[in-house]
């Protein structure tokens, strides 16, 4: 790859792609009558996805773009946990009957923070609601650092069988500047406290163009990491927006790496994994040959939602808690993300979402082309609509085709294996929106 192409291409601004339409464009005028009216037609014979939102840390990592501030006292964690209960009976008299639940995910913020008593006790709220299949898998996000015995333990006993660490690097220099100090053995002893506690299903989250990386020091962490044998393995590059998280103003400018370096640092990574063994899955994800994720890659079964890439193909996912989004058949929907807010609302008897997108043909279409592409890096444009539907589109393609990034063939996008740095631009070209504010999104490598 020339570095005049990471150069021109690396630095451009394109969404992540969890959605389309992304949550840039939800809107107002779509709100909380909207949800009731989606959760009242829901068809409750197929099995949902449910994400559950605690936007609460112990103390704020500088790197972080999440929805979360710092909690010190209990009673705060306390009464969130309340109120997310209560959001949880509340969405429900909305339904027709009991959910069906295929998968469960503990996101944040440090979902653990509520501790093993309070994490029972959403689930036996949730249970009173819902079904959960069996075998569902129940994932959770950990921050290595407040894994202890009980908790590993407490997280077995409410059915937890999938564990995301949030490791971020392991190079000293980079964990001070990032605000997130964790050695080595701290992730080393989280990871064999969750095993021992039959939680054996670990994935672990990477990133790279933080703070003082190099390529050295990347692989420096990729070869750590190998040692602990997780299942998967998920690196993303870090996004420096200072203006909308003042946290990260903390992060010094000057200590980031530039896009070619990124580029390297993101190559670097996937060389250091799939040479030991793991299978590249998507943009940013590596997976153990039999790891279900991988299997799913191979397939052409790989889908994308608001965690990344997953095997889960339901088109349902009902979110809880402060700025969680539910993707329903009609559109998506998003609660308030003030945490005050979120929690009057539902004192109050009223659903806490206030935006949202309501979908349209044409946004299926282009969301089934943009998932496509991100998933399995090649599309039939045919498949989607009638024959010529995306001739500007395909014109936009061009100068990608002209760099050897992509191909073009009659109503075929294919993604070369030098352009797979760069899928999240050849997905931007059937994003109607992609002309507004780019600078709301990261950089394309």
């Amino acid at each position: 790859m020339s570095n005049d192409l990471v150069r021109r291409y690396g630095s451009l601004p394109v969404p992540r792609y969890t959605s389309y339409p992304t949550a840039a464009e939800f809107s107002p005028e779509v709100g909380a009558s909207d949800h009731e009216n989606w959760l009242r037609r829901l068809d409750l014979g197929e099995s949902v996805s449910v994400y559950l939102h605690v936007p609460y840390c112990r103390q704020l990592c500088h790197y972080c773009g999440c929805h979360t501030k710092v909690a010190r006292r209990d009673e705060v964690v306390q009464r969130y946990r309340e109120s997310l209960e209560a959001e949880i009976a509340l969405a429900s008299r909305h339904l027709q009957g009991r959910l069906r639940v295929a998968r469960l995910h503990w996101g944040g913020g440090t979902p653990s923070i509520l501790g093993p008593d309070g994490l029972a006790s959403v689930m036996d709220v949730l249970s009173r609601h819902a079904v959960f299949e069996d075998g569902f898998e129940h994932a959770i996000e950990l921050d290595p650092r407040y894994v202890d015995e009980t908790l590993a333990q407490g997280l077995a006993a409410i059915g937890v069988n999938r564990a995301s660490l949030g490791v971020q690097d392991l190079d000293a220099q980079v964990q001070v500047a990032i605000g997130r100090v964790q050695p080595l053995e701290t992730v080393e002893k989280a990871a064999g406290l969750l095993r021992a506690a039959g939680i054996e299903r670990l994935n672990f989250d990477l990133m790279y163009g933080l703070p003082h990386q190099t390529v050295a020091s990347v692989r420096a962490t990729c070869a750590k990491v190998l040692a602990l044998r997780p299942e998967r393995i998920a690196c993303y590059g870090y996004a420096h927006m200072p203006r909308r998280k003042a946290q990260q103003r903390l992060i010094d400018e000057a200590a980031l790496p530039g896009a070619e370096e990124r580029f390297l640092q993101s190559q670097a990574v996937a060389e250091e994994f799939t040479g030991n063994g793991y299978v590249a899955i998507g943009l940013d994800h590596f997976g153990r040959p039999d790891d279900p994720l991988a299997a799913a890659s191979r397939s052409g079964q790989l889908h994308r939602n608001f965690q990344g890439y997953t095997d889960d193909d339901r088109p349902v996912l009902i979110g809880f808690g402060a700025s969680a989004i539910s993707q329903l058949p009609e559109g998506y929907i998003q609660n308030v993300a003030d945490i005050g807010t979120y929690m009057r609302s539902i004192a109050e008897g009223r659903l806490a979402s206030v935006r949202g997108y309501r979908l349209t043909s044409d946004d299926r279409a282009r969301g089934s082309i943009i998932e496509t592409l991100m998933c399995n890096f090649r599309v039939d444009l045919s498949t989607h609509a009638v024959r010529g539907a995306y001739t500007n589109e395909l014109a936009l393609l061009r100068p990608l085709a002209e760099d050897g990034l992509i191909t073009l063939e009659d109503e075929t996008v294919a993604v070369t294996e030098a352009g797979r740095p760069f899928v999240r631009l050849a997905a931007s070209a059937f994003d109607r929106f992609r002309a507004a504010d780019v600078a709301r999104f990261s950089p394309a490598v």
